[in-house]
């Protein structure tokens, strides 16, 4: 008998990623998991027959339809396939067709790349864990117990966590989207597409008394050290002071910690810190303070829901529904195109503390996060701490490396060991 296919619409956050794509972009982000000995194929898949039974939500495709696109279930889990060249390579929207996501692995690695109208960070973190966790009981045949994030492969999908949380908790008015433009990074492309991917690694304790040492937590250290880096990169690059742009870098919020929600679809929001170089020079110490403060006066649930309720509410526009696809494709590009990398000079998300059930904690060695580049901003940074170490990882489409460069060095200038890792070809 043909088991019929869960489907749902694309939560929010997720409409605009279809629209905005290109013929050589797609938005698709990593994450990664290193275990002690090499990943063998056959156990993986058998893993992921399970989890993508568990999280339907996840294990889907992105079809079309006559006036939104929708996510429909898999029938099957998708192979497993041997990791290639670069990571996050394009997905091909004809691929998305078939299953939003991809399975790889390399060496003692297994990695899954995941289009971005399927989940966020914290979402893909869940399923990964728990595939992950799954793949660890059938390879070492232990009993991972279904705490730390990771689900219990014998309980069945919870609705809570298909739902679109966005329209349960948007705010009855909005918030202004009006923002200022933000210092672009630029550099040189690619020509054939390669993706430099440069991780440090550093003592998560040390960077942690770093931050309290200025009265501040590891994200918004981290977001100052890059807002530091890109304030001297344009200083170099532009000499007259009033010539200068805003210095924004953009902070998801993971929304789940603000609201009530299982959700493990995209359930995210942004801040964006920013400095104004035509101003004056700004000392480190003030940076910190400019990012601190603009955290504690956003993150909180009533600013937040106001922020996406506005999209929320063009969702529900009645005019907007009946609209076909292919003509909102044409506006949400446009304004994708006009806006969207704009308002942020980089994106730096910080995963936090990453923590496993102590069943598989002897069998997994690391974790990583990796985001993609944007489709005209090169660079971008993904940050997770497990197991003592916290991981750095910087990707860019440019063949400069200035921006890491700075970075770096700025956290050794501060007295931080940082051991770096690069996929720099020769």
């Amino acid at each position: 008998m043909k088991r019929t296919l869960r489907w749902m619409k694309l939560d929010n956050a997720a409409l605009i990623f279809p629209a905005a794509r290109r013929r050589n972009w797609t938005n698709v982000f990593r994450l990664s998991v290193s275990f002690v000995d090499e990943i063998d194929a056959g156990i993986l898949k058998k893993a992921l027959d399970r989890a993508v039974k568990r999280c339907p939500s996840i294990a889907v495709r992105i079809r079309t339809g006559v006036f939104w696109y929708y996510l429909e279930e898999i029938p099957e889990a998708p192979e497993v396939l041997p990791e290639e060249i670069t990571p996050l390579n394009r997905m091909p929207f004809r691929k998305i067709r078939r299953c939003a996501f991809r399975v790889l692995y390399y060496r003692n690695r297994m990695s899954v790349e995941f289009f971005h109208s399927v989940s966020d960070g914290n979402g893909a973190l869940i399923f990964t864990k728990s595939l992950a966790a799954e793949y660890v009981r059938l390879r070492y045949g232990v009993e991972v117990a279904a705490t730390d994030g990771v689900l219990d492969m014998n309980e069945a999908p919870k609705k809570s966590e298909m739902e679109d949380s966005f329209g349960h908790h948007a705010a009855p008015i909005s918030a202004s989207r009006k923002e200022t433009n933000a210092y672009p990074l630029t550099g040189t492309r690619e020509p054939d597409r390669f993706l430099h991917v440069t991780t440090g690694i550093l003592d998560a304790e040390a960077v942690r008394d770093m931050a309290k040492s200025y009265g501040a937590t590891v994200t918004v250290f981290l977001s100052a050290v890059m807002m530091k880096a890109i304030y001297e990169m344009q200083n170099e690059a532009v000499r007259n002071p009033r010539k200068r742009m805003p210095v924004k870098i953009l902070i998801p919020v993971n929304l789940r910690k603000i609201f009530p929600s299982e959700t493990l679809r995209n359930f995210a929001s942004y801040i964006t810190p920013e400095i104004d170089p035509r101003l004056g020079d700004y000392t480190f110490e003030e940076m910190i303070s400019v990012i601190h403060h603009r955290l504690s006066l956003e993150l909180n649930n009533k600013h937040l829901a106001s922020k996406f309720a506005a999209n929320v509410r063009d969702e529900r526009s009645k005019i907007l529904r009946i609209m076909p696809l292919f003509v909102k494709n044409m506006a949400m590009k446009l304004v994708y195109n006009a806006v969207g990398e704009r308002k942020s000079s980089i994106c730096i998300s910080n995963l936090g503390l990453v923590t496993l059930p102590e069943g598989m904690r002897p069998y997994v060695t690391r974790l990583d996060f990796v985001l993609g580049v944007q489709a005209s901003s090169p660079c971008n940074c993904g940050i997770l701490s497990y197991n003592g170490k916290l991981y750095v990882n910087f990707i860019r489409g440019i063949v400069e490396s200035d921006l890491e460069r700075h970075f770096f060095t700025e956290l050794r200038k501060m007295g931080l060991h940082v051991f770096i890792e690069s996929n720099q070809r020769d």
